[in-house]
């Protein structure tokens, strides 16, 4: 006689922590901030004469459901361009509560790989700025 099947192993989702609005706000503030004074000036270049490689046009940061993720916009001059321009998000943070975030950098494979865990707002914003791992 068969051998009856085992029911499937259901894990409960796992339940994430709301971000409250005043964090939302404070978030996006030093995330400006941030961009505006240290990420484009840094990495927003004109284009290079040659103009056929892809170059960075813009910087941003937009939040989707518990995650604030940093961007990057590029143009693509070629005339073989499949769109003018394109978004590459490199840096994310999650939201742990109590104000506090886990950060995470983009991996050229296309995986968010987590190298912080527990940082408040400014200490995201600090590693942005200075870790080689978070580069548009």
């Amino acid at each position: 006689m068969a051998k009856p099947r085992e029911p499937w192993n259901i894990r409960p989702a796992k339940k994430r922590a709301s971000v409250t609005a005043s964090i939302k706000s404070e978030v996006e503030t030093k995330a400006k901030d941030l961009i505006d004074n240290v990420l484009k000036p840094k990495h927003v270049l004109p284009p290079s004469d040659e103009g056929q490689f892809n170059y960075i046009t813009d910087i941003g940061a937009k939040w989707h459901r518990n995650y604030f993720y940093f961007f990057s916009t590029y143009t693509c001059p070629g005339p073989n361009a499949l769109s003018p321009t394109f978004e590459s998000k490199f840096a994310r943070m999650e939201s742990l509560g109590d104000g506090k975030f886990a950060l995470y950098f983009m991996r050229h494979t296309g995986e968010w790989v987590g190298i912080y865990d527990s940082l408040s707002v400014d200490e995201c914003m600090k590693a942005i700025q200075d870790d080689p791992w978070f580069l548009p």
